[in-house]
């Protein structure tokens, strides 16, 4: 299993997601970030291009 989170500056916890252990790190980003109006910083392991065009259209 993992343990997808977002979290503000203050630490708290703003999404979290659960997903097994065999789904790509990058699946469940698009639906975690819907709705959310902020500067997205994460691991550089989760960018890809797709991910970069999909994620500058929400």
């Amino acid at each position: 299993m993992k343990l997808h989170l977002i979290f503000n500056s203050k630490g708290e916890i703003i999404r979290l997601v659960v997903t097994p252990g065999n789904v790509n790190d990058r699946k469940p980003v698009p639906d975690m970030v819907t709705g959310i109006t902020a500067k997205l910083i994460g691991d550089k392991g989760y960018l890809s291009k797709n991910l970069f065009h999909e994620l500058t259209k929400i």
